[in-house]
């Protein structure tokens, strides 16, 4: 068999001296390589393991139920955001009803980053929808997380280039494996048709689309919350509301 990853987690209910050395060791019998270990939360660890035996990672965790000290809570092929717990010794926020929206604050940027440029690495199709107020770091986290992913960035439309609108790309910024960046509030309230025509183009590629304020690009356009893969909050506290109305005035006053 191949080597494949699975991350487990337990949660610690008395950390005494030896207990990581106990567990590690109960791995290193069974010649299961421990990747990448770190405390996510709180008392509880995480730890990306590596077997080219499927049968020793269940034998694993029926001999850890019987550990009093420890409770495991996640034996699974790893997620994405299980990598970057481990890797960030936290969780990302997730809306408990919408599994698909992750909520990120400022001084989460570095996680946000890191989330994005994975996402980022990702073939093929996929609409990722960026919620914040202005000024909190949506477009900076954009281009980070595609150098994290190495790819190149696209604008088509932004009010970091002094609202800019783009009615025709070059044939290099056609590619799919660019990263196009569209704020959906200058897409929709100061488009033209040329524009419009080619945001449809760039909706049907194959390609990897990011659209800041998602709420006013769904409200004014033909398409839904269904095309959206993934939605991301940026706030600059946990109890910051986004309200469209304190700023979209201002990019309807230079029209």
């Amino acid at each position: 068999m191949e080597y494949k990853e699975w991350y487990m987690e337990y949660k610690i209910h008395k950390n005494r001296p030896g207990l990581l050395g106990d567990i590690a060791s109960m791995l290193g019998m069974l010649e299961v390589n421990i990747l990448t270990i770190n405390g996510v939360e709180d008392k509880t660890r995480g730890m990306l393991l590596e077997t080219n035996d499927d049968e020793k990672i269940m034998l694993m965790g029926e001999m850890l139920k019987k550990v009093e000290n420890i409770t495991v809570t996640a034996l699974r092929s790893p997620r994405l955001v299980d990598k970057l717990a481990v890797r960030h010794g936290r969780y990302i926020d997730r809306d408990s009803d919408d599994r698909k929206t992750f909520r990120f604050t400022r001084d989460e940027l570095g996680l946000l980053v890191d989330f994005l440029g994975e996402l980022f690495k990702r073939e093929g199709n996929q609409v990722i929808g960026l919620r914040g107020m202005p000024r909190v770091g949506k477009t900076e986290s954009i281009i980070a997380g595609s150098v994290c992913a190495m790819k190149r960035w696209t604008f088509v439309s932004s009010t970091m280039l002094r609202q800019t609108v783009r009615s025709q790309l070059a044939e290099d910024e056609m590619n799919p494996n660019n990263i196009f960046i569209i704020d959906g509030i200058v897409s929709t309230i100061r488009s033209n048709e040329k524009h419009y025509n080619l945001l449809k183009d760039i909706m049907t590629m194959p390609s990897t689309k990011v659209i800041e304020h998602p709420d006013i690009f769904v409200r004014e356009s033909e398409y839904t919350y269904d095309d959206f893969d993934i939605l991301i909050e940026l706030r600059n506290n946990p109890s910051e509301e986004i309200l469209y109305d304190t700023f979209t005035i201002s990019y309807s006053d230079d029209l």
